[in-house]
């Protein structure tokens, strides 16, 4: 398999790192708008291939470099706003709208059939946006959405309930920012559901802060959701028909169109093979819905002509 990731800052930094150590990975071009971090991350991955099994060639390349890729990741970003101790998924739209209005269509000729993962923010609406700037069809690219906010929902569950995070069925839905929510109502462990108590609704407040808890202490994130790109990544690879929640363009249900959001859906060779329909309650499916007209606002406001960026 050949993957290319476009943004080589931390986040792409360690999903390399961490598609050297999974091993399945055959070539991993880097590529940079400043070509030194993604020369020395090269270097420094080269370096260290005498200690894999299964080595992986590591090149720092350019658009042009990537040519033919199977997976092309999108870490590339402009600086997040910070508003005091808070930080605004939001206002990066226009910026790295800009960005990846820049990147994506060469990156999509390169490589015709290519699935393109998003990791970059706000990443719904850069899902939607990257659908019509590639070409592709919604299957094909993918943002990597509630699929971290939902590890560290069931993190906090399986504390709790004393039972392992990969066997609870428990989703965070909607947009990956301020209007996710917990879907309890189809939350499920050894086929019995768990019940919506208000301990476990202050767990998923718990899990709204926890990106922002990492954020304030160090200053950025990039280990949870450079393992989150390399769980997608793995699936493609190995055909896993894995179910998890992850941004896609949603096709009616609930009556929402024109939008993408996180839902459950089945992973494997193809992209997204599978979306699901899960049965919510009202109160989930009017999160839903606040949701998708939120992000279908931003996704306005990075069309606007007059949307601007400082590139990186």
């Amino acid at each position: 398999m050949k993957v290319s990731i476009v943004g080589i800052g931390r986040v792409g930094s360690t999903l390399a790192y961490t598609l050297c150590m999974q091993r399945f990975v055959r070539e991993l071009v880097l590529v940079n708008r400043s070509p030194g971090p993604a020369l020395g991350d090269a270097l420094d991955l080269d370096h260290g291939q005498l200690f894999l099994p299964s080595p992986t060639e590591v090149v720092a390349g350019n658009v042009a470099d990537t040519h033919d890729s199977d997976v092309i990741a999108i870490c590339a970003s402009v600086p997040m706003p910070r508003k005091g101790d808070t930080v605004d998924r939001l206002a990066l739209g226009p910026g790295n709208a800009a960005l990846l209005r820049e990147l994506l269509p060469p990156l999509a000729a390169a490589s015709p059939n290519a699935i393109v993962i998003l990791l970059t923010n706000p990443v719904d609406v850069l899902t939607w946006l990257a659908i019509g700037w590639t070409g592709f069809p919604p299957s094909r690219v993918i943002g990597t959405g509630t699929l971290v906010d939902s590890a560290r929902f069931r993190w906090l569950l399986s504390r709790q309930l004393q039972i392992h995070p990969d066997d609870l069925r428990a989703y965070v839905l909607g947009e990956h920012g301020d209007s996710q929510f917990a879907a309890m109502s189809i939350a499920t462990a050894g086929g019995e559901p768990i019940d919506d108590t208000p301990e476990r609704r202050k767990l998923f407040q718990d899990t709204i802060e926890a990106g922002l808890e990492v954020f304030k202490l160090k200053g950025y994130t990039n280990y949870a959701v450079a393992m989150a790109a390399a769980e997608i990544i793995s699936a493609i690879a190995h055909d896993e028909k894995r179910t998890m929640p992850l941004s896609t363009a949603i096709d009616g249900y609930l009556g929402v169109d024109d939008v993408c959001l996180s839902l459950p859906v089945v992973v494997g060779k193809g992209g997204i093979e599978r979306v699901f329909h899960p049965k919510l309650n009202a109160d989930e499916q009017a999160a839903f819905l606040r949701s998708a007209a939120i992000v279908r606002e931003s996704i306005s406001r990075c069309q606007m002509p007059d949307a601007r960026c400082q590139m990186i």
